[in-house]
């Protein structure tokens, strides 16, 4: 099963409830090499889904003493699309590995074209 791991709007119970049908349980973990910024919402589904117009979102620095806290879920192939959907383009899914040594996907800021 896919593993992925949130630092935002995915930890919310009522996001996965929209999103996921379910609650998920997960373990905290940190991912190193990424700090937090922020950007703005204007799609209406995950406005009224996450309550917030601004969520955070990943910027990739490679430096290992920035590390962002968070929580991985395991979740199943058709639960990950479904992820992928509720993420605006201002994301794009990558693999990372947590300090764990956990390998995931992440939603970090979209590489521009």
């Amino acid at each position: 099963m896919p593993k992925l791991f949130s630092y935002g709007t995915l930890q919310q119970k009522n996001v996965q409830l929209a999103n996921f049908g379910r609650e998920l349980s997960g373990s905290k973990d940190t991912l190193q090499g990424y700090v937090v910024g922020e950007v703005e919402i204007t799609d209406e589904r995950v406005l009224r889904e996450s309550g917030k117009a601004f969520h955070p979102i990943l910027r990739y620095t490679g430096n290992l003493a920035d590390e962002v806290a968070g929580t991985v879920f395991e979740l199943t192939d058709a639960e990950l699309t479904q992820a992928d959907d509720y993420e605006v383009d201002a994301y794009q899914r990558v693999s990372a590995r947590l300090k764990s040594g956990t390998e995931c996907w992440i939603y970090a800021a979209a590489q521009p074209r």
